[in-house]
C-alpha cells in the first residue's frame, strides 16, 4: 500500500519501503477499522492500533507526543509524555466522540486486566481525534462504544494483516487540504549494527488550507480548480483549519525522549505537503517502539533497556518526515470522492493527477 508507483506521484525515497509499506511491518503493531456510515448524512467510524497484540497494560512500551499546534481534544497524551509508556491501543475518531470511545476503551481494559483499579493503578486510555463535521452528522454521536470494541477486536483478529488506507475506519469523513483525506500509512526500512530495522506510521488527516497541497514539490493543490474546493460557513475551509493524527511505530531501541524527538520531526512533513501548522489545527504526533518491554510490576526492581546511540538518531528523524509525508499524501490518494451532510462533496485527488 502507500503510493503505488503507477500513482503519478514522485516523493523522494532514500530509505527502502517495509514489505507492505504500512505501519504494520514494524512487528507486532496491527490496525483496525469500523466505518459507520448511511450513504448520506453520516460518514465517520473508528480505527484502532494496537501497539502489540499482547498483554500491553502489564507489558508497555517507551513512547513520547509531541503537540505541534494543540487545537485538539485528544486524551491520554498528558501521561505518555510525563511517564514516556504507552499501555493501551491507540484509538482514532471524530471529535464530538471522544468521550465515548474513552469510556468504550477503558472499559475494555478493565475487562481484560483483573487487576486495574482494584490491586494495582488505573489505566492511561488513548484517544485521538479530527473533527469530520464537513461530511458527516457528528453532532448525531453516532460513534457508539460497541463501534471501539468491534475496532480492536478486528486489529486483534487480523494479527497484523495489511489494512485499507483512505475513506476508512475513522477517516471516512476527513477533509485534507480541501480534498478528501483519511487513512494513511507507510513504511521504511533502516539498519543499525548489521540488523534491519522498520519504522512505520499511519496518519489521519484533516488538515490544511486548500490550494497549498505539494507532493513531492509538485505544487498539485494550486491546479485543482477553485470550485471543486468547498467552502462552507461559519467555521470553512479558510486558512489551515482542522487536525492531524500522525503515529509512528519503530522496532528500533529508543527511550520515550528520543521518541519526542522523532514525534516532533514529523511537523517537517506537514511543511513539506503544504501546510503552516494553522491556528485551528490539532498536529498531534504519538511515537513508540517495540524494542523494549516495560513490566507493570518491576520484578526485578532494576529494568535493563536498550536504546540507539544518539550520534545515530539521524537517519531515523529522516526516515521519520520521508515517512510521514508518505502516509499524508498516500491517505488522500486511497481516499475516494464522497458526498456527506448536506450534499457537500469532497473530491479525491485522484481526480486530479
Amino acid at each position: 500500500m502507500g503510493l503505488p508507483k503507477d500513482s503519478g506521484i514522485s516523493l523522494t525515497a532514500r530509505y527502502e519501503k517495509g514489505r507492505s509499506n504500512l505501519i504494520i511491518d514494524v512487528p507486532g503493531v496491527s490496525v483496525g477499522h469500523v466505518a459507520i456510515s448511511n450513504g448520506n448524512d453520516i460518514n465517520t467510524g473508528v480505527t484502532a492500533i494496537l501497539p502489540h497484540t499482547g498483554d500491553i497494560f502489564h507489558e508497555k512500551l517507551l513512547a513520547g507526543v509531541d503537540i505541534i499546534n494543540g487545537f485538539g481534544k485528544s486524551v491520554g497524551l498528558m501521561q505518555i509524555d510525563v511517564l514516556g509508556t504507552i499501555e493501551t491501543p491507540i484509538i482514532m475518531t471524530n471529535t464530538l466522540s471522544v468521550g465515548d470511545a474513552m469510556a468504550a476503551l477503558t472499559k475494555y481494559m478493565v475487562s481484560t486486566n483483573g487487576d486495574i483499579a482494584l490491586t494495582t493503578s488505573t489505566v492511561n486510555p488513548v484517544v485521538t481525534e479530527c473533527s469530520d463535521f464537513l461530511l458527516s452528522d457528528i453532532r448525531g454521536f453516532h460513534v457508539k462504544e460497541e463501534h471501539v470494541v468491534q475496532a480492536i477486536e478486528k486489529a486483534m483478529e487480523a494479527g497484523g494483516a495489511d489494512f485499507e488506507e483512505g475513506a476508512v475506519g475513522s477517516g471516512l469523513g476527513m477533509v485534507c487540504m480541501g480534498l478528501k483525506g483519511g487513512i494513511g500509512s507507510a513504511s521504511r526500512i533502516l539498519s543499525f549494527d548489521g540488523r534491519e530495522h522498520t519504522l512505520g506510521v499511519v496518519t489521519m488527516t484533516n488538515f490544511g488550507e486548500p490550494g497549498r497541497l505539494v507532493a513531492g514539490g509538485d505544487p498539485i493543490g494550486a491546479r485543482v480548480p477553485d470550485d471543486k474546493y468547498v467552502r462552507v460557513q461559519p467555521q470553512g475551509l479558510e486558512g489551515d483549519k482542522g487536525s492531524v493524527i500522525m503515529v509512528i511505530a519503530t522496532d528500533i531501541p529508543l527511550s520515550d525522549r528520543q521518541l519526542k524527538r522523532v514525534a516532533r520531526r514529523s511537523a517537517a512533513a506537514l511543511g513539506r505537503v503544504g501546510s503552516y501548522l494553522g491556528h485551528n489545527s490539532g498536529d498531534i504526533a504519538v511515537a513508540f517502539s517495540t524494542a523494549n518491554r516495560i513490566q507493570h510490576y518491576n520484578d526485578p526492581q532494576i529494568a535493563n533497556i536498550n536504546i540507539l546511540g544518539e550520534e545515530h538518531i539521524e537517519q531515523v528523524f529522516d526516515a521519520t518526515v520521508e515517512t510521514v509525508e508518505e502516509a499524508i499524501i498516500s491517505s488522500m490518494y486511497h481516499a475516494r470522492t464522497l458526498t456527506g451532510r448536506d450534499g457537500v462533496t469532497i473530491y479525491s485527488l485522484r481526480e486530479f493527477l
